[in-house]
């Protein structure tokens, strides 16, 4: 079969690298933006997570010209009424990093005791091509903040998300193990099924 091309849209390279690993396998020829000249991202003016996602998509199908896939996510913390939420990854500001976001939040949940420490990741993804969505789904994870990071693995926030069914942070466990469970894990074996079908759909008949 012969390949079709992909564009992942994300400037994130922790995200890029997620989401290149949970596409693995399948026959495409997979872009990231910075790969085709494209260093613009849009403005996320959306209200949810799946409109976020839809304006990503869109933005970048639009400059490359490619079946694109966007993923809008982001952590929402009780305590915090659902903080940071869609601004996660922009919590703290311009230029600010993940370590800084990290201890910000801690900042902020100082004093909440574990049992008001609940939070979840939400995964948008969204496909467009030619201007049309093609897919859309979103998924989530519940667990808690964490006192303090633990793990070297991921990316984000993970190493303060403690995930009670594991006993551990997603920083604390293998990336094969955290797809498992993950928003963005969840998010993409939906995605997986979409990209199988649109493959067998857009295949020449004979």
């Amino acid at each position: 079969m012969a390949e079709t091309d992909l564009l992942l849209a994300s400037m994130n390279p922790g995200k890029l690298q997620e989401m290149k690993e949970l596409v693995a396998g399948l026959p495409f020829r997979v872009f990231c933006p910075v790969e085709l000249g494209i260093r613009e991202s849009p403005e996320e003016t959306g209200a949810t997570f799946i409109e976020n996602a839809i304006l990503k998509a869109r933005h970048y199908a639009r400059r490359s010209g490619r079946l694109t896939v966007a993923d809008d996510s982001g952590l929402s913390v009780d305590a915090l009424d659902g903080g940071p939420g869609l601004y996660s990854s922009r919590f703290g500001g311009p230029g600010a990093t993940d370590a800084d976001r990290n201890r910000l939040l801690l900042e902020k949940l100082v004093g909440v005791p574990a049992e008001r420490r609940g939070a979840r990741f939400t995964s948008a993804v969204a496909v467009v091509q030619d201007g049309e969505v093609l897919f859309q789904t979103e998924a989530s994870v519940e667990g808690r903040i964490a006192e303090a990071p633990r793990g070297p693995n991921g990316f984000g926030y993970d190493p303060l998300f403690f995930y009670p069914p594991f006993g551990r942070t997603f920083g604390e466990v293998a990336p094969q193990e955290k797809a498992r469970v993950s928003h963005r894990g969840q998010a993409f074996a939906r995605l997986r099924v979409f990209l199988e079908r649109y493959l067998k759909s857009s295949a020449p008949a004979g």
